[in-house]
This record gives structure tokens, C-alpha cells and sequence, in this order.
């Protein structure tokens, strides 16, 4: 891939992002993992509280806040929609010039695997809501062949989007300097029924996807056996 020198740091801070976040991520937010869990990605405090007399320490992951969009069917999608619910989700524009086809391609696999879960929901947002109207995701999702209530693709107010693109600890935003005006990770966010992020996968990547295709019934587990308990 031939990259034009003024993207070359970016390209490099995006490439950089995958080997280092991990290892930051685990090394001072890692919870208890073992082969068959999942660690919490992201910040997390103590605190301490007083139950019966007696002081209890406990934990507060980083969780993803409320957030409400307008998907491919003109129908509202908030937290409440995907409550209870494993989900994957991505930043992408229609007119993306350059990682978003590979993505979509990836994600694809995704949703193949597990479009007959219902427990399993995938959510793109559109990081240029000025020109991916609800039309434009529509025909969009079509073109993919892919079922709304498995898929949502998601429009709102741009701040709105990279407000939230932070919290899943991701990159998006305008940037006139790169192709096709923005600045997007390529990555797969992997959230649990807690709205906490288990997984963060390079989605241009196949080996990275099918590591995120492994690791999603991992966290389907993990819920049945919530359920029993």
C-alpha cells in the first residue's frame, strides 16, 4: 500500500495503536483472566463501602454510557435496544477510500457466523453523518444483504458519534488531511451484556477476526452462566 507522506504518521499511530493498546490495556486494567474469560478493558476504581457494618471494597469498570442513534430503518437504537445483548461494533464512512471495504468484508464473516444468534448484535457507526443519511445506510446495508435487526448502521450527531467512538477507546473524527476527510481506527470492538469492552481486534486483519469469532462465545458462555446462577 502506497501511503502519501503527510498520512504516514497517522498510518503509523494507527498501525502502533494495535501493538500498544493491548499491552497497555492489560497491563493496568487487565482483570482476573484465565482461557476461557475475557479480560475488562479500560480504566477501573475501587471503592469502598460500608454493608452491615463492614467495609467492602469493590470495583467500577469502564462501562459504555447511554447513547441513542437513528439506524438503516429510520428506528431509534439506544443501550436499552442492546440490552442484554453481546455486540460488535465499528467507525466507518459509505465513501471510505480505504480500510472500510476490508472491514465490512471482515465483519461479514462476523455476521455469518452468528446471524441465527439473536444474542449477538453488530453496530456500525457512520463517522460522516452529513452525507450517510438514513437512505444512504439503507441502500448501504442492502448492497450487504444483511438484516437491520442483526446489523444496525447508526447516524447521529457527529459529536455524538466521536464522543462515543472515545469511550469504546477508538479513533474518529474529520480530518482534511487524510482520504476521504476522516480519521477512523479499523477496529472491532467486542462489548459484553454489562456494556463493558472484552475485545479490541484489528479488523483488517482475518487472523485478528477470527480471534474475535473465537472469543464471542466465550462471552456467550460467560452469560448462560450468569443465568443459572
Amino acid at each position: 500500500m502506497k501511503i502519501h507522506p503527510k498520512n504516514l504518521l497517522n498510518y503509523l499511530i494507527y498501525r502502533a495503536s494495535f501493538l500498544l493498546l493491548p499491552g497497555l490495556l492489560f497491563s493496568c486494567s487487565q482483570t482476573e483472566s484465565t482461557q476461557n474469560t475475557l479480560p475488562i478493558l479500560g480504566e477501573r476504581e475501587t471503592v469502598e463501602q460500608v454493608i452491615n457494618g463492614k467495609t467492602v471494597t469493590d470495583t467500577i469498570y469502564h462501562q459504555i454510557p447511554d447513547f441513542s442513534f437513528i439506524n438503516q430503518d429510520s428506528q431509534q437504537v439506544t443501550s436499552q435496544t442492546l440490552a442484554g445483548k453481546i455486540y460488535v461494533t465499528d467507525f466507518f464512512f459509505t465513501t471510505c477510500p480505504t480500510i472500510c471495504p476490508k472491514m465490512k468484508s471482515q465483519l461479514l464473516r462476523v455476521y455469518e457466523k452468528f446471524k441465527n444468534n439473536d444474542q449477538v448484535v453488530l453496530l456500525s457507526h457512520t463517522i460522516d453523518p452529513q452525507h450517510d443519511s438514513v437512505a444512504v445506510l439503507r441502500d448501504y446495508a442492502e448492497r450487504l444483504g444483511v438484516s437491520s435487526n442483526k446489523w444496525h448502521f447508526v447516524t447521529g450527531a457527529k459529536d455524538s458519534v466521536y464522543a462515543i467512538a472515545a469511550k469504546y477507546m477508538v479513533t474518529a473524527g474529520e480530518d482534511e488531511n487524510e482520504a476521504g476527510g476522516f480519521v477512523h481506527s479499523g477496529a472491532f470492538i467486542l462489548v459484553d451484556t454489562n456494556r463493558h469492552v472484552r475485545g479490541i481486534y484489528d479488523g483488517t486483519i482475518a487472523e485478528q477476526v477470527d480471534k474475535l469469532i473465537q472469543d464471542i462465545p466465550l462471552l456467550l458462555a460467560e452469560k448462560s452462566q450468569h443465568a443459572k446462577n
